[in-house]
Formats: C-alpha cells, sequence, structure tokens
C-alpha cells in the first residue's frame, strides 16, 4: 500500500493510507519501506576478527566495524555466529576465543555502542576437542539466543564430497596434500571419539540457557528425524531436496543462504536454494558470508514467486518469529521502529535509509 509509518521513540505508533506526506515527515518519493532486517547466521564477525588466516585483530575495532557495515545493508537485528569447538593443533586448526569475544560485544551493548541490535549465536562443533568445556563458560545471563548443532566432520553434511573439502581447506589454510589426508583422518578419529557426547551437550546447553535450537547441514532424512526428537525449530542451510522435505514434514524452518541463491547455486555443490524456493521449502535467508546479499536475496525470492512480501518477510517476520522474537520484523503499531527504505533499480534493492529503534543509522 501507499502510506505513511509514524514513529516515537523506538516504537511505531500509527500507520496510514494515502499519497498525501504529513507536516514535518520524510518523503520517501514512492521507495518502498520494509521491516529491518533480521539476519540469524552470519559469519561476517569471524572474517573481521581474522580478516587473514593467522590474523588475530583487536576484538573491539573488529566488532564495531562488523556492526557498521551490516547497518549500511540493512541488518537492524543479528545473531552473531561463534564458533565454540576448538582444534588447537596443525595447520586446520580453530583456537578457542568465543568467550572472549563475546564478553567484548556483551560490553558494547550494555553501553549502548552499536547500532543495532546483536544477540549470541554458538556454532556448536561436535567434531572437535574442547566443545563441552567451552560451552560450559556461558550462562544464562549471557542471553545466548541460538544454537546451532554443527558437525563438520569430512565425507557427509556439507562436505559429503571430499574434492569440495580439499578445495577450500588447501585455499584458506595452505595444506599440503599430505596435511590435507592428516587432518582428514584426525577428524574422523575425533568424530568416533567425542562426536555423540558433544552433541549431547550442546543440545542439553541450549536448554540451559533458554536457547533456540538448529540443526546445520541435514541431509538425509534420518538426520532429519534426530533433529525433530531434540526439538529442533530451525534447520539451517539443509543440503538435498530430501532434507528439506523432511524438515517441512516435522515443522522444522528451513532457512538457506543469500549468496547460494544470488550465485544460483551452493559453493560446496550442494542443493541451489532457488530449487527449494521453487518446491515451497524455503522459510528463511541468511546472509551467511556476504551481508549485503540478504536484502537482494528477498527481492529475489520475490520475484521468484512472484510477491515481493513473502520474500521480504523470509528476512524479517519469519527469522524474528523463529527465534521467538515478537517486537519487530513486522511493520504495524507497538513493533520496534526497525526500518529500511528501499527503490528498485531493475531487480537490484536500492537502500536509502535504515532506522534501529527509531534513530537513522544509515
Amino acid at each position: 500500500m501507499t502510506g505513511w509509518v509514524q514513529v516515537e521513540g523506538d516504537r511505531i505508533v500509527a500507520l496510514g493510507e494515502g499519497h498525501e506526506v504529513p507536516a514535518g515527515a520524510i518523503d520517501c518519493q514512492g521507495d518502498f519501506i520494509a521491516p529491518g532486517l533480521v539476519e540469524l547466521h552470519t559469519d561476517n564477525l569471524e572474517r573481521h576478527i581474522e580478516p587473514r588466516p593467522g590474523v588475530d585483530w583487536p576484538h573491539a575495532s573488529a566488532i564495531v566495524a562488523h556492526d557498521a557495515e551490516l547497518a549500511s545493508t540493512g541488518i537492524t537485528t543479528v545473531f552473531d555466529a561463534m564458533r565454540v569447538g576448538s582444534i588447537p593443533r596443525g595447520k586446520g586448526r580453530y583456537v578457542k576465543y568465543a568467550r572472549s569475544l563475546a564478553s567484548e560485544l556483551l560490553e558494547l551493548r550494555a553501553k549502548d555502542m552499536l547500532k543495532i541490535s546483536h544477540f549470541l549465536h554458538l556454532r556448536a562443533e561436535v567434531c572437535s576437542e574442547t566443545l563441552a568445556e567451552e560451552l560450559a563458560e556461558f550462562g544464562e545471563e549471557d542471553r545466548v539466543g541460538l544454537v546451532s548443532v554443527m558437525d563438520h566432520t569430512p565425507g557427509q553434511r556439507q562436505f559429503r564430497d571430499i574434492k569440495k573439502l580439499e578445495q577450500y581447506v588447501k585455499s584458506k589454510r595452505g595444506m599440503s596434500d599430505d596435511e590435507f589426508l592428516e587432518h582428514v583422518a584426525e577428524l574422523k578419529a575425533m568424530r568416533d571419539r567425542v562426536g555423540e557426547l558433544h552433541e549431547a551437550a550442546a543440545v542439553a546447553e541450549a536448554g540451559r540457557f533458554g536457547a533456540t535450537l538448529a540443526s546445520h547441514d541435514d541431509t538425509t532424512r534420518g538426520q532429519v528425524e534426530t533433529s525433530a526428537q531434540y526439538g529442533i525449530k530451525l534447520a539451517e542451510f539443509p543440503t538435498t531436496v530430501e532434507a528439506a522435505q523432511a524438515c517441512h514434514d516435522h515443522g522444522i524452518a528451513v532457512m538457506m543462504g543469500a549468496p547460494n541463491l544470488i550465485r544460483g547455486g551452493s559453493h560446496s555443490g550442494n542443493v541451489a536454494a532457488s530449487e527449494l524456493a521453487e518446491l515451497d521449502l524455503l522459510d528463511i535467508v541468511s546472509s551467511d558470508y556476504v551481508p549485503a546479499a540478504l536484502l537482494q536475496a528477498a527481492v529475489k525470492l520475490g520475484d521468484i514467486w512472484q510477491d515481493l512480501p513473502r520474500g521480504i518477510a523470509t528476512v524479517t517476520k519469519t527469522p524474528a518469529e523463529a527465534v521467538g522474537l515478537t517486537d519487530r520484523g513486522v511493520v504495524a503499531p507497538g513493533m520496534r521502529a526497525d526500518l529500511i527504505r528501499f527503490r528498485l533499480a531493475g531487480t537490484v534493492p536500492m537502500l536509502r535509509g535504515v532506522w534501529s529503534r527509531g534513530v537513522a543509522v544509515a
């Protein structure tokens, strides 16, 4: 509809229809007004703290830069993904960092130093050495909003195709052929040793935090059935049509990556997000590793479905509902004044304004 939105403080207080611009209002000149984008899974903060392999950037600076970048793309709520579960040896290592990073982020949030709303998303890697110990460092006071159960053991889920894993790891970590083979063997042995214990620990700790529990890279119906038994309600990046269909059969929302949709396929060789959209098996979109792709993906889905509001809902209303946020994701009286303004240049959205809690942030 064409109309106006009235904001007082950090809330939307009224809506109206018509072309007349009220006195003192911002004339958006026919642009779209939509809710601020809700991002559930982004690796962007990790990219800022390690801009190159082995480079540890100062965390506070990284958080502020990450916050500003997301605001500039229309994201007003983010669940910052942080890996818990370390592999401290060898070139394929992941060192512990989540607790210290989370503490710095929460301190900045408490001081109201950030432009947008931040929550914690712990990516619980079951194929690791230290998952249980790292999860134990978090408590209810941290307000962890999301825990995703991940398993990146070679030969299954995201990396069923070992060649894709080899390409990814060698380019990122600079491994030789022998080092890669040793890395794969080490991960498989580790999964056999601690995988089931860590999976159970992740599920239990999510309950202790009161966090939404998500699966990651489900591939088979059997894996989805296990997810359903855990009480999982959100599936991040299922890798096959079979898994996505099983998720819907069990009432589990399916989230796919915006880069997959924009590029026309998965960089890991898994199912294309567009295929799931055409099968009505896609509910939520995440920017994953390209924040600016989120709004573009929503518009692309609107084109696929011939329904722009439905496309926008995959990055606003639906992700907010998936994690129990009832005060955002919709332009309606009483909701947070998290808003974006954009227009379309063909099929490309041009962002022209972002407000978080009623304050212009981009």
